[in-house]
């Protein structure tokens, strides 16, 4: 069976989604490792006890981390029948990986009260596990 001829068409989406996500997942790589270097904070330490900004910069990232695997269960299910349309998983998807920008920026600062610039992004996450929800009771032929 090919896989082409198995997910809708406008899947692609989704999966420029995936991609734009990867692209977040490794910007807050990068400022990690530079925060290392700046704060001279070496491996395998993971926060430092003197430096609160490194700390902000390692939760930004950690955070996304510690949430990732459920969103892209949550994304993936929702998008394999709501990829796109009025309510999509590409539209919340992007919704929701943008605001982990906004979230790290926000951390960024030193400042934790800041990385709440990102609660945007729960219209994203929240949005894609009520469609994985409708997904479930439709295969259930609750609806």
């Amino acid at each position: 069976m090919d896989i082409l001829t198995v997910l809708p068409s406008s899947f692609g989406y989704v999966i420029f989604t995936y991609l734009y996500s990867w692209i977040m997942l490794g910007y807050l790589a990068v400022k990690v490792g530079s925060a290392r270097k700046k704060y001279d904070v070496k491996y395998p330490t993971m926060y430092s006890d003197k430096e609160q900004v490194f700390n902000c910069i390692q939760r930004a990232h950690q955070n996304t981390l510690e949430v990732y695997p459920q969103w892209l269960v949550f994304q993936t299910i929702a998008a394999l029948v709501y990829p796109v349309c009025m309510l999509s998983a590409s539209v919340l998807g992007a919704i929701w990986v943008t605001s982990r920008f906004s979230y790290a920026w926000g951390y960024y600062t030193g400042d934790p009260a800041k990385r709440m610039n990102g609660a945007y992004g729960y219209i994203g996450y929240f949005g894609v596990i009520f469609l994985s929800i409708s997904v479930a009771l439709q295969l259930l032929g609750v609806f």
